[in-house]
């Protein structure tokens, strides 16, 4: 979803879009570049012209449940696959200036109501620990004279795709109810919003580094239950969903929804960056309308 929408906002502001894929395109505006991360297969055509890269890559974090070889499988399509793009660029000549990286705000500890910003420490399980390798594996860009910028990515909001969706669900069915004790901080943010990040990101070339890419107004899982509720017009009336239930059907993997991570924005918009949708009832009103 991330990928699709920004390459429509860089085509828009007149940017060229190319992009690396298992498999052919079909959109005449856009090249794309056959690559296996496995085999170790990349097209070395790829980097022809390019002065810029956006690093999106990885199996979805919520996919599968978090067996051994999934947990490898997380962290391999993101680190290998840089790595690769690395590889390629020490052995070929180049105008890439800057690398641009998702992370997660799963690098931070499951922190109860601290404000954590970038500053803070990574965790200690197994989120912080793919964080820490992914970054870890951007990072490399930096030997090799680049710019290189880390947004660590929140919840992203939208109807299409990801959380909102299986959250929003069995409200409008009117069983919805907070997940565990409610309490728990979600670091959200606007789809919108985070291509716009990418695109700032890209146009300006003094930021290097990691940002939190959060929405400024944090909220626990019970307002956000609440906030869907009300934007549907459903009622919130069933018990919230016990801790232990959700552990036992989803293992490891219920940590995605009942870790608290309060995160703070507040290096980016000191950067100069403004949201567009800095309020949830801003947010859910717009991919509602």
């Amino acid at each position: 979803m991330v990928g699709k929408s920004l390459t429509r906002l860089l085509l828009d502001k007149g940017y060229e879009v190319s992009h690396l894929s298992r498999k052919p395109g079909n959109d005449p505006q856009i090249k794309t570049w056959i690559w296996d991360i496995p085999k170790g297969i990349i097209d070395e055509k790829c980097i022809n012209g390019v002065d810029a890269i956006v690093h999106l890559a990885g199996a979805g974090i919520a996919d599968k449940r978090w067996t051994g070889d999934r947990k490898k499988e997380l962290i391999e399509s993101r680190t290998k696959s840089i790595s690769l793009v690395y590889q390629l660029l020490k052995n070929k000549p180049h105008h890439v200036e800057t690398v641009i990286s998702a992370s997660g705000t799963g690098y931070y500890n499951n922190a109860g109501d601290e404000l954590l910003t970038e500053d803070s420490p990574p965790s200690n399980d197994f989120l912080g620990n793919c964080c820490v390798q992914w970054e870890q594996a951007v990072d490399e860009g930096e030997q090799l004279g680049m710019r290189v910028l880390k947004f660590r990515t929140g919840v992203v909001l939208t109807k299409k795709d990801g959380a909102l969706p299986k959250l929003a669900l069995p409200i409008k069915l009117g069983i919805g109810s907070p997940l565990g004790n409610g309490r728990q901080w979600v670091p959200w943010i606007h789809w919108q919003d985070v291509i716009n990040l990418y695109f700032y990101g890209i146009e300006n070339r003094e930021l290097k580094g990691v940002y939190n890419m959060v929405a400024p107004n944090p909220i626990t899982n019970m307002q956000l239950t609440q906030a869907v509720a009300q934007q549907l017009h459903r009622p919130l009336w069933a018990p919230n969903v016990p801790a232990f239930v959700l552990k036992l059907l989803f293992g490891e993997m219920g940590t995605l929804v009942l870790a608290s991570t309060k995160v703070s924005s507040q290096k980016i918009e000191d950067a100069g960056f403004g949201f567009k949708y800095p309020t949830i009832k801003e947010a859910l009103n717009d991919i509602y309308s």
